[in-house]
């Protein structure tokens, strides 16, 4: 079984990717784990440290080769403010909470909760139902420490 022994972020990365790996946002966290690649190869994740990883993101093979993460699928409520000033109050009651969200200008994105759902009409959200890739952002509560600089959580994908 091939190793991954290093990574590189979405837009630093030279070569093209052999394969790729769908992993959804809680599976993104990886520091020693068996995946299975799209074409059915299984390979060895090894890294000295955990790595959050993000959609566009490269997983690097012993022998140089490169896999390439996809962000999965995920069933998610997408929620749209009536302003910005809106949206701010709905990431605070968010942010109050700790949970996952991924912030974009005009809407946030969250795992599907009916709890959270009916909490965020009551505040005057629309909230509807996606099903779209979920790039979550880092909390300053998250555990991984990492050094790298280009994890800053500052990806935007989707506009």
């Amino acid at each position: 079984m091939r190793r991954v022994t290093g990574h590189d972020h979405s837009g630093h990365f030279e070569g093209i990717p052999f394969d790729t790996i769908v992993l959804a946002h809680d599976e993104r966290h990886l520091r020693r784990k068996v995946l299975t690649l799209q074409q059915g190869e299984q390979i060895l994740v090894d890294l000295p440290e955990p790595v959050l990883f993000a959609h566009g993101d490269v997983l690097v093979l012993e022998d140089g080769s490169l896999a390439e993460i996809v962000a999965a699928e995920e069933a998610l409520y997408e929620v749209l403010p009536r302003d910005q000033k809106h949206l701010t109050e709905l990431a605070w009651h968010l942010g109050n909470r700790h949970l996952a969200a991924q912030f974009e200008e005009s809407r946030i994105l969250i795992l599907q909760d009916h709890v959270i759902k009916a909490m965020l009409e009551g505040l005057g959200a629309r909230v509807g139902e996606i099903t779209a890739p979920f790039q979550p952002l880092r909390g300053a509560y998250h555990s991984g420490h990492s050094h790298d600089h280009h994890s800053n959580g500052s990806h935007h994908h989707h506009d």
